[in-house]
């Protein structure tokens, strides 16, 4: 089998092409045969009061994109512009690999792969920003 294999847990939703589905009663899983479907599990969404950090408001650009609301083309610049700001203050190796996929999923058209690249940084900025406070 191949694509996309999402595993929704009793009443889980998840966004597909712009339209809400929300599971029944039992663990399920179901094959996204569809290419670049835009699909976000909303469990997984940042909502708009919560863009409050530089990687936070980049994640959100790219959930925009996967959710229909922003138009891939001008989100693009506004993506590569946060990546590109983003990697001048986080150096280290491992967020620097991260950015470096989010930057090829955005060139490739693939918000997806943006989006989850950059969700990995998140642990990172809260930790940076818990450090900055104390």
């Amino acid at each position: 089998m191949t694509g996309l294999v999402l595993k929704l847990g009793p009443r889980e939703r998840v966004l597909i092409n712009g339209a809400v589905i929300e599971n029944g009663e039992r663990r399920t899983r179901l094959a996204v045969m569809t290419p670049h479907a835009h699909i976000l599990r909303l469990r997984d969404a940042i909502h708009p009061e919560e863009v409050t950090t530089p990687v936070r408001r980049v994640c959100y650009i790219a959930q925009l994109v996967l959710s229909g609301d922003a138009e891939p083309g001008a989100a693009k610049l506004q993506l590569l512009r946060g990546i590109e700001q983003l990697s001048q203050v986080l150096t280290d190796p491992d967020s620097r690999a991260l950015l470096a996929q989010a930057t090829v999923g955005v060139v490739e058209g693939n918000p997806y792969q943006a989006l989850k690249a950059l969700r990995g940084l998140l642990p990172r900025e809260e930790r940076l920003m818990a450090a900055h406070r104390a």
